[in-house]
């Protein structure tokens, strides 16, 4: 009888380890979210954490017109020293700590720059896509993916 209740008792606290591993996966994960502020006169793309464990950036594909990118360089006909961007690639990932975000793309507008120069930028991000492949300190994969076509919504259609 000792041995059985023994037994059970190493089984019970087994399945508590368990438990507690799964909580602290749980706990420790992180919630992408991908941010397109333009307001005023700066307009941005941010990787944020809202999560409680770190965001760990493998990969980010820009897609437009049908084609991908791995840096938004090649994606917008812009003077790449007029904006601040970054990179991602196998040598050098991108941790982005809970709470924090990571800037992708951010430019801000002089007081001499007019409306044509925000527009012609916002035209040139509103046909992107931005997938991002990340995963969490215990290598679990996640993907976020959002276009830019917010950058669209004051544009007007040329075309007709």
């Amino acid at each position: 009888m000792a041995i059985i209740i023994s037994i059970l008792a190493l089984l019970a606290t087994f399945y508590q380890l368990y438990l507690q591993r799964v909580h602290n996966e749980k706990s420790l994960k992180p919630l992408a979210q991908i941010d397109l502020p333009d307001h005023g006169k700066q307009l941005a793309v941010y990787i944020r954490n809202h999560g409680l464990g770190p965001l760990i950036i493998d990969q980010l594909v820009f897609t437009k017109e049908g084609k991908q990118y791995k840096v938004i360089n090649d994606c917008l006909n812009l003077d790449p020293r007029s904006y601040m961007h970054i990179s991602v690639n196998k040598t050098m990932k991108r941790i982005v700590l809970p709470n924090a975000h990571l800037v992708v793309f951010e430019t801000n507008f002089d007081e001499h720059e007019g409306v044509a120069e925000r527009d012609y930028a916002r035209r040139q991000l509103a046909g992107i896509t931005l997938q991002v492949v990340f995963r969490d300190i215990y290598d679990n994969p996640m993907t976020i993916e959002r276009d830019f076509e917010w950058f669209g919504r004051y544009l007007l259609d040329n075309s007709h």
